[in-house]
Formats: C-alpha cells, sequence, structure tokens
C-alpha cells in the first residue's frame, strides 16, 4: 500500500499526473457556463437621433 503525500509536497511529475487524472472525464458535464438570455439581459442599440429628424 502507498504512503498518503500531500499535493503540496509531491513532486511536480506526480503532481502532473494526479492534475491529468482530473481531467479526465466530466462524466456527460459540459463544463462551460451557459446561461439563458432573458429580455432584461438583452442590449438593443437605440438610434443616436430620431428618424423624424433626419427625414426634413
Amino acid at each position: 500500500m502507498t504512503r498518503f503525500v500531500p499535493y503540496e509536497k509531491r513532486s511536480k511529475k506526480e503532481r502532473r499526473k494526479a492534475d491529468a487524472i482530473k481531467r479526465l472525464d466530466w462524466n456527460g458535464v459540459d463544463p462551460a457556463t451557459k446561461t439563458i438570455a432573458g429580455k432584461k439581459n438583452v442590449h438593443v442599440r437605440k438610434p443616436k437621433h430620431p428618424r423624424s429628424e433626419w427625414e426634413e
């Protein structure tokens, strides 16, 4: 049985190996954050000058 060595005390090579094992599988979960845009969050650009002023 191997002894437990804290992550901070492991060699650089061993830490990389442990990190690679953690990164292998997300079990079908997409790690990217996704949000649904609501009407309050959507910015609609309005013209600086109303159209009626330009038509004159």
